[in-house]
């Protein structure tokens, strides 16, 4: 709502009711030292909302100042009722003060008053001078100040308040609020008011008598409960009225015409964004001009397209400790990808990019690509020369499609930034940049263009794309100087990176380079078969629902089960509609066929487009094979996740995902070993409470299921039930995921009472396992992390919300993390040690794919039961933990035999 200059308001923040107010309704935000942002962030947005719709000249910011005012010495009990200003507030005024300021936004601190007091004087000195007044508060008692030409704005709310919506808001215009607040009192300030005397009572009073003073002169004619309340408290109704009126008569150290809006200092707002970790902002700011020190602009980078130069560089590479490099492309398909330039840094701000399949009208002559590959050759593939680069695993499998075998990596930027917080930020280059550096790097779009328009790197110009490459190298490089100190300060950490993320790196890649078979026209059948199904279902919901309609648009199900059917609504969407998500959907199918058919239909039309189409397109033309992608940095716990395709989702359970799953096959001459940890959360759980009962059972080597179902039902060994040892099991993982006496209940579809009561039962056996839970709880609370049996670290930034959800949600990952983690890391420990045996020893086998707890291969026929019992052997000593490590083998044509 921008105005004409000569129309432009006066606007006036309620800086002290913002603060409180985005302190409360925020979640707790924290920067990667643990100080608290939120509410910065939550006043700081306002802020910026209220400059681009009002486009002011004149802006003050008023805040409370520290002390007594007047109202304290008129009334001892003035706001007596109310807590201290909680720490982690208390120490977010500095920063915003500054913020404040560095913005270019007058500000206003007068001790003695409050807040309150300043915006009115400033507000009538206005509106004495003609000018427009906005007035952004979240306060009610500043509907007071609302004239013809002052309003007032809430944008936490999104509301406005002229003289008409103060009436319609409180039943009285706004000349008449003061005589409102006090006759209704203010239980947050402790003004005193009238008891009995609630908000329509006042209106009511004050539409009748027209004023307070009317009402004190006829108060004897009030009858009632509330009318001898009133005459009860006569005697306070004069200070009631003092403590709620706002003063415009104060002397202020600024005018009006100090108010002017200044230009923001963008040196101290780039200090502050960068402290408080406003990435999106300080990208905004970067990216409005004069602040991306890049070297390039420098002059630092070079291209490099003669062999004297190309050589100078070689001679430096090969005499650095440690350089960093990084390869352009023609796809970010690794299998196809073909490599369009390198670049390579050895000191921060100062990098080279060697150009070599740039092809676009009016190109430059360039080295030929094979020539200079073949001459780099001695350098990538050398171990003692250390290298460094960010996400070098597509690195790796590029150069492997030119022949050449990477090696010496010493560092992954993307790995260390993982390491040290899978969770604060995402670990791309250009966010890591913009974090730990300050800096916006080039962007990919800004060379390549956008969406349809985007070119291939190859056709973007030398003087675009040489800045953009070397800039990777350099920022990679620079990255690293900022990341390393950090991680050495905690040597758990520097072991996760150094003896399982980046010794994992090549592993992945060999993974990822061999890929594994599938028959795409098993696939092609089965979804001949899923979209038979498909419309069977679509016929029968057509039926139930008594009209066509689509399975799959959220808009049409809510008509027909909500509107048309008359289903109970169990839960809406963020704007108010009924939701159709899934868990609604479960649990409404509980009770009623269609919502069971629109789930069956979704689940089909999932494995259908994920897998049974999707999987044949993603075939290689040049090998044959299908190879996803592993991803190192994406999950907190420090899982494995994949993708093109994701392997970890395929069903197990249901026979459309086994026959999936039949799908992936043994070549010719070879079997599928699939290779499982059993149970291996439940053996960590033992391992970390030291419950002597879980220790016993995993000990002796019972099922750990059925002892659990014998503990809690009271009943031998042999005697336990399916039913029995199906409810222990899902005791047994469901307690390690938090799970509540409600949600289990809800699983084995039993009251809530016999819930809760195996779940006693369970403590009750297995007393260490409670122990360890509360003592975890604590030590993340004191913490604001926890670890795994390695040293990784998952931190928990919510562990101390004032949100009771979002903090028991943080105490139940507390819980969780370190089993979910510490699996994470055997499992990686395992896979190097069983990548190395293979190469080591000849075996004629292949790691092929790594989902949840299993490790999948492909073996020569004749070496199935050498290859069996030595990846058995090294997954089982990956760790030594209180109980033994387990591991189920299974082998078969294909993957669903196998396992």
């Amino acid at each position: 709502m921008p105005q004409n200059n000569d129309q432009r308001p006066l606007v006036l923040v309620d800086g002290s009711s913002y603060l409180y107010r985005a302190y409360h309704a925020l979640p707790p935000l924290t920067n990667s030292r643990g100080e608290p942002t939120g509410a910065v962030y939550g006043v700081a947005n306002m802020l910026r909302r209220l400059l681009k719709d009002y486009d002011p000249e004149r802006i003050a910011v008023v805040f409370d100042a520290k002390g007594k005012t007047f109202r304290d010495e008129l009334f001892e009990q003035y706001k007596a009722h109310r807590p201290p200003m909680p720490d982690d507030l208390v120490v977010q005024i500095e920063p915003l003060h500054a913020l404040v300021q560095a913005m270019g936004l007058p500000m206003l601190v007068v001790p003695g008053v409050e807040a309150d007091d300043v915006i009115g004087t400033l507000a009538r000195e206005a509106r004495g001078r003609g000018l427009p007044v906005v007035i952004s508060t979240g306060d009610k008692d500043m509907a007071q100040l609302v004239t013809d030409g002052v309003t007032l704005v809430n944008t936490m709310s999104d509301t406005t308040l002229d003289t008409q919506g103060v009436v319609e808001k409180f039943g009285v215009p706004p000349e008449r609020i003061v005589d409102y607040l006090a006759l209704v009192g203010d239980t947050s300030d402790n003004i005193p008011g009238v008891p009995k005397v609630g908000p329509k009572t006042a209106a009511k009073w004050l539409n009748q008598y027209g004023s307070l003073d009317e009402i004190i002169a006829h108060a004897d004619e009030i009858k009632g409960k509330v009318g001898e309340s009133l005459r009860e408290h006569l005697a306070e109704l004069e200070l009631s009225r003092q403590l709620a009126r706002i003063r415009t008569d104060l002397e202020l150290p600024l005018a009006l015409d100090d108010l002017s809006l200044r230009e923001p200092d963008r040196k101290a707002l780039r200090e502050l964004f960068e402290r408080l970790e406003f990435r999106t902002w300080l990208k905004e700011l970067l990216e409005s001009g004069g602040d991306t020190e890049t070297a390039a602009q420098a002059g630092e980078y070079e291209t490099v397209l003669d062999w004297d130069r190309l050589e100078a560089w070689l001679a430096r590479l090969e005499q650095a400790p440690l350089f960093a490099f990084d390869t352009e492309t023609t796809s970010l398909d690794y299998m196809q990808a073909r490599i369009v330039g390198l670049s390579f840094s050895v000191k921060a701000g100062e990098a080279a990019y060697v150009p070599l399949g740039h092809r676009y009208p009016g190109a430059p002559e360039q080295l030929d690509r094979e020539a200079v590959l073949e001459r780099l050759r001695p350098l990538l593939e050398e171990p003692r020369q250390r290298k460094i680069g960010h996400h070098l695993k597509y690195d790796m499998n590029v150069l492997a499609n030119h022949g050449i075998r990477l090696d010496g990596i010493a560092y992954d930027t993307m790995l260390e930034s993982y390491v040290l917080d899978s969770t604060a930020s995402r670990h791309d280059m250009d966010s890591l940049a913009l974090k730990y550096l300050g800096h916006r790097n080039i962007s990919y779009e800004e060379v390549a263009g956008k969406g349809a328009k985007q070119i291939g790197f190859e056709e973007v110009p030398l003087e675009q794309a040489a800045p953009y490459a070397a800039e990777d190298a350099d920022i990679t490089l620079r990255l690293h100087q900022a990341l390393w100190p950090r991680l050495e300060e905690t040597p758990s950490l520097v072991g996760v990176f150094r003896d399982i993320e980046l010794p994992l790196v090549p592993v992945l890649s060999a993974m990822e380079r061999t890929g594994v078979l599938v028959d795409a026209e098993a696939l092609a059948r089965q979804s001949e078969e899923l979209a038979r199904r498909m419309h069977e279902i679509e016929a029968q919901a057509y039926q139930l629902a008594g009209q066509p309609f689509n399975l799959s648009s959220p808009k049409q199900i809510q008509e027909i089960l909500f509107e048309k059917q008359g289903l109970p609504v169990l839960a809406k969407t963020p704007k108010g509609a009924p939701s159709t998500a899934e868990s609604v959907l479960a649990e409404l199918a509980l009770d009623y066929p269609l919502p069971r058919l629109i789930l069956d239909y979704r689940s089909l039309a999932k494995l259908k487009s994920t897998y049974t189409d999707k999987l044949p397109r993603q075939i290689d033309p040049d090998t044959g094979r299908v190879h996803t992608s592993y991803h190192q940095a994406v999950t907190a716990t420090g899982r494995l996740s994949s993708s093109d395709p994701n392997l970890q989702n395929i069903p197990v359970r249901t026979e459309e995902g086994r026959r999936i799953r039949q799908a992936f096959v043994a070549p010719p001459g070879k079997r599928i070993l699939a290779a499982d940890y059993s149970q291996i959360e439940l053996r960590i759980m033992a391992h970390l409470s030291g419950d002597e009962g879980l220790l016993q059972a995993f000990a002796e080597g019972r099922d750990i299921h059925a002892a659990t179902a014998a503990e809690v039902f009271g009943v031998p060994p042999e005697a336990v039930t399916p039913d029995q040892r199906r409810a222990a099991k899902a005791i047994n993982f469901g307690l390690i995921y938090g799970m509540s006496a409600f949600g289990l209940a809800r699983q084995l579809d039993i009251d809530r009472g016999a819930a809760q009561q195996y779940v006693d039962r369970y403590f009750e056996r297995y007393p260490g396992v409670r122990a360890y839970m509360e003592r975890t709880r604590e030590k993340a609370h004191e913490d604001g992390y926890v670890e795994t049996l390695f040293g990784r670290r998952l931190y928990l930034p919510e562990i101390n919300a004032r949100n009771q959800q979002r903090r028991q949600a943080a105490e139940r990952t507390a819980i969780n993390a370190p089993m979910q983690g510490t699996a994470a890391d055997i499992i990686k420990r395992a896979m190097i040690r069983v990548h190395a045996w293979l190469g080591e020893s000849g075996a004629r086998a292949a790691m092929i794919m790594q989902v949840h707890d299993e490790l999948v291969f492909e073996v020569d026929e004749g070496e199935v039961e050498q290859v069996t019992g030595e990846v058995r052997r090294l997954m089982e000593t990956a760790a030594e933990l209180a109980v033994p490590l387990v591991v189920d083998t299974g082998v078969g044509n294909n993957w669903d035999e196998a396992h």
